[in-house]
């Protein structure tokens, strides 16, 4: 076994591949099999046999290059009169269902064109190119390769003539399905959370993040181990051996199940640490504020814009994953912390969930949640669903939660003005565009009112001109409706936190109430 630059646990050459390669420059190829369980019978079976999109070569060019971009729905089928047998890319997408009946959630949620546009910014994200995709159309998923032997045979034949890398799927194999396929196809084969797990270990950048996405990897590798033939036994030592020993197999599996333990007590340390930190907050009422939402809705722009953090903000899927924290000021002058937390998305790995629970448990313990959803996506309600899910995961679900409809500035002039009206008349509910600012006035006095940890109150106040401290105190935590001076003293009606206000009860005047 050896560690890998990532953070991640690799063993030798007979585990499954847990992600891209490294140390090249160059990108590898994908061949991208999707699985639409939408169809049945005869079309399903006709779409089935000819739904492979060619992608041009690098230096290639086509009339329409879809390399990495998002393809035209009629992109999907071959023209009639076209050679089945002309060349095709070595690229294969697949949006599988699960196995069984379709649940309703299936069916309403993103179809299998859609699932495939995600994914392929999943891809995009992993660093590689896609080459080729392939839909499969079939009534029931097969047990053993997911696809059908036919389809498996076809997309040998693909990635062997364009040179691909590596298969990647849309769908989560089981170790029986992933085995049967690395047996059959001439390159590397991953699933969806294969992938997943690839990007997070990319873009984990601190200590924790690193032991996270590590422990979620061996969780996920522990039991798709495989081994072939002599290599993986090993005979026993001393005089008159009398049969094989451990085989290299169990040595792995002992080996990665050290490994978890010793992981899961190190993010255990980082819990207690973060306990502590958060103890130490607790200790002056400072509420949290944690934003949390599907991935690529915006989040970190919004927090950059909320907190001027300048943290990093891209268009690829999961650029984020370390929590950040920052103090931002509410138009009453309390003072919240703000949580940036990693993104969700459809069919989160589980091991993900689990393993992020020290960086997710600053959502855990937010007073208010702030659901980032992009306004200008046509997968608003699915996201929304899947975010749920997770919460629900977290227990956190029943929080007080605000809905940040983002990316406004990307609607056109009816849907605008639509969406600003709805906002309006919906409480709960707040229309901002991150990218210019709009509505994030709103959005900081939808806050103020969400919070009811420390509640704002009002009162009269004397302070005598000589408090210096004092008065700046005032002017800096609470909110000044009128100041008058009488003889040394200033007389001022303010509003503000009642636990700044009770610090300041030897200044109320006599007969003023708190309200």
């Amino acid at each position: 076994m050896k560690e890998t630059g990532t953070g991640g646990f690799g063993v030798d050459a007979d585990s499954p591949s847990t992600g891209f390669r490294t140390g090249s420059d160059a990108a590898e190829r994908a061949v991208l099999v999707g699985v639409d369980l939408g169809r049945s019978g005869q079309a399903a079976r006709f779409h089935a046999s000819r739904a492979v999109v060619p992608i041009a070569r690098e230096g290639e060019v086509r009339p329409h290059d879809m390399a990495n971009s998002a393809f035209p729905r009629e992109d999907f089928r071959t023209q009639p009169g076209q050679d089945q047998d002309e060349p095709v890319a070595a690229g294969l997408l697949a949006a599988a269902a699960p196995t069984g009946p379709v649940p309703r959630s299936f069916i309403t949620g993103l179809d299998a064109d859609e699932s495939l546009a995600e994914f392929r910014e999943l891809v995009a994200s992993a660093g590689a190119v896609v080459v080729a995709e392939v839909m499969q159309r079939r009534s029931r998923l097969d047990p053993a390769t997911l696809i059908g032997a036919g389809k498996v045979e076809e997309i040998a034949g693909v990635a062997a003539s364009q040179e691909a890398d590596l298969v990647l799927f849309d769908h989560d194999l089981s170790p029986t399905q992933l085995r049967n396929l690395e047996a059959a196809l001439p390159c590397r084969v991953l699933d969806r959370t294969q992938l997943i797990l690839d990007i997070f270990a990319r873009h984990a950048r601190t200590r924790e993040g690193q032991l996270q996405v590590e422990l979620a990897q061996l969780e996920y590798m522990l039991p798709r181990l495989a081994g072939k033939g002599k290599a993986m036994s090993q005979l026993g030592g001393g005089i008159g051996t009398r049969g094989p020993g451990e085989t290299k197999l169990e040595t792995d599996r002992r080996r990665i199940q050290s490994r978890i333990d010793h992981l899961k007590g190190a993010l255990d340390a980082v819990r207690r640490v973060r306990k502590q930190q958060r103890q130490r907050r607790e200790a002056v009422p400072v509420p949290t504020v944690a934003l949390v939402g599907y991935t690529n809705a915006g989040k970190s722009t919004l927090f950059n814009k909320l907190t001027g953090a300048g943290v990093l903000a891209s268009s690829r899927m999961f650029a984020t994953l370390d929590p950040k924290l920052r103090a931002i000021e509410l138009p009453s002058r309390r003072k919240v912390l703000l949580s940036d937390t990693v993104g969700f998305i459809r069919n989160l790995p589980h091991t993900l969930v689990t393993s992020f629970r020290a960086t997710l448990e600053e959502v855990a313990q937010a007073e208010v949640l702030l659901h980032v959803r992009d306004a200008a996506s046509v997968y608003g309600e699915e996201q929304k669903t899947q975010v749920e899910k997770v919460l629900g995961e977290l227990d956190s679900l029943a929080k007080p939660r605000l809905e940040v409809l983002n990316k406004i500035d990307l609607l056109n002039e009816d849907e605008r003005g639509g969406l600003l009206a709805r906002a309006r008349s919906q409480p709960g509910e707040v229309a901002v565009s991150a990218q210019t600012g709009e509505g994030v006035d709103d959005l900081l006095k939808a806050i103020d009112a969400a919070l009811h940890s420390d509640p704002l109150v009002e009162a009269e106040l004397r302070v005598p001109q000589l408090e210096g401290g004092v008065l700046a105190a005032i002017e800096a935590g609470m909110v000044v409706h009128s100041r008058e001076y009488e003889g040394d003293s200033v007389l001022l009606q303010v509003s503000g936190p009642a636990s700044l206000m009770g610090r300041l009860r030897q200044y109320r005047v006599q007969g003023s109430q708190l309200s």
